[in-house]
């Protein structure tokens, strides 16, 4: 298990290929890394099946707390095969997790600048994004986590990104969520009865 230091930023197209071009000038360029990501949403954690498209690899992902609940994450994660994907996502979906669950795809290139690996996205969801992370081992101190949150904290100032206030995210994730469960609901109505 490790623990996770996350903070993410949206922006627009015009920022994100601006960040796109300084990181690949100024950054280590670690590569594409599209990934068809199942979220399941439970009350105070982050269930995901992840099946990474751009390296051929998949892996199911437990994060201790949920986006907006703090920068840090602890995460339990094992790989699987990317073949059976579908198969981990039928089990959660049996065990009553489909109602939680979004799927999402995100067209995303990786980067690495001053320490701090940058990933920057694009979702239906979230637009055009970016999560910066700082990975800590399992148990570090609170002065590490500290200071790997102002470690990308000063990334991204020096790269011009606002990262987004901790109420941001949590007010963001839980106006989609609604979306989503309204959507849902609406499908499951205007469903044929079988």
């Amino acid at each position: 298990m490790a623990v996770e230091i996350e903070m993410r930023a949206r922006f627009t197209k015009e920022t994100h290929d601006q960040l796109v071009t300084r990181l690949k000038a100024d950054g280590e360029d670690l590569g594409p890394d599209d990934k068809h990501i199942y979220f399941y949403v439970l009350p105070d954690q982050l269930l995901k099946v992840t099946d990474n498209t751009a390296a051929g690899t998949a892996k199911i992902t437990l994060k201790g707390s949920r986006i907006g609940q703090g920068a840090a994450f602890a995460e339990t994660e094992f790989a699987i095969a990317p073949a059976d994907v579908p198969a981990a996502v039928k089990v959660f979906n049996a065990l009553g997790f489909e109602t939680s669950m979004h799927e999402a795809f995100n067209f995303r290139h990786n980067f690495r600048f001053d320490e701090v690996e940058i990933a920057v996205k694009w979702s239906e969801a979230w637009g055009y994004h970016a999560e910066f992370e700082v990975l800590l081992e399992d148990g570090a101190s609170g002065a590490a986590r500290a200071e790997a949150e102002a470690r990308i904290t000063d990334v991204a100032a020096a790269l011009g990104v606002t990262l987004m206030p901790e109420q941001e995210l949590a007010d963001f994730t839980a106006a989609f969520e609604a979306a989503e469960k309204e959507r849902k609901e609406r499908e499951q109505q205007a469903a044929p009865i079988r």
